[in-house]
């Protein structure tokens, strides 16, 4: 899988790349992680990528001709070859432009395991009070978000996207079956999880981990998993 990230900040997502589990992924081409600096594409002295809205307002906006070339740049389309806007340059099918924003839909495990599936992502990080919303109109990203909250630039929410669909991709994790163990991936909360020493403290590990007794385990575990989910987030449990 190759992802590229248009960002203002292109350190960040180059040392993200080279950390953890991530830069062992990169390492073993299992990934490309490719950022692109989108004040590249700006032809002012400051290198300006946002301006004041129209009608007034706090904050400044992203501006629209710096983040339409970024994007352009790394699809290697130019408009000037074809009719009409950027907006008619079209991903192939295993690619997918995101915008992360926190108007997007909700990040979730099912949605990390749907991008896992695509061949190339491309990530648009967002800064200031927004997008000129005709980035949106002539780019029409999928628009993704990591919760009910304000970050001060995409950055974060695209290293959260990333780590969550990397560990998806077959090779990345050193036991296959541990993506499909974690938390959410069976709709549940994960079941507790225990290592050595058998007695800590007065704490000891639960004795139906020590019986070898594998149906009772699964059954535990599953047991443990209903259990901490009712607690946690009932929310979860309507499906």
């Amino acid at each position: 899988m190759r992802i590229d990230v248009l960002t203002l900040f292109p350190a960040l997502i180059d040392a993200f790349a080279e950390t953890s589990i991530v830069g062992r992924a990169c390492a073993a081409d299992l990934v490309s992680i490719v950022p692109t600096d989108i004040r590249d594409f700006t032809y002012d002295n400051h290198r300006s990528v946002d301006d004041k809205p129209f009608g007034g307002g706090p904050g400044m906006v992203m501006s629209c001709g710096p983040v339409f070339e970024a994007f352009e740049h790394v699809v290697g389309w130019n408009p000037s070859d074809s009719a009409g806007d950027a907006g008619e340059c079209k991903l192939d099918a295993g690619s997918e432009l995101i915008m992360l924003t926190p108007q997007g839909e909700t990040f979730d495990q099912s949605l990390a395991k749907e991008l896992a599936q695509r061949q190339r992502l491309i990530l648009l990080c967002g800064h200031y009070e927004g997008f000129d919303e005709r980035i949106r109109d002539g780019l029409s990203p999928r628009e993704i978000s990591i919760g009910d909250y304000v970050l001060t630039g995409g950055e974060l929410a695209a290293m959260v996207l990333m780590d969550a669909v990397i560990r998806m991709l077959p090779g990345v994790l050193g036991n296959e079956m541990s993506a499909d163990d974690e938390s959410f991936s069976s709709g549940l909360l994960e079941y507790p999880q225990y290592t050595r020493p058998r007695e800590f403290r007065g704490h000891s590990v639960p004795e139906v981990l020590l019986s070898g007794d594998h149906a009772k385990i699964l059954e535990w575990r599953r047991a443990k998993s209903l259990e901490r989910t009712k607690k946690r987030r009932p929310d979860l449990l309507k499906d």
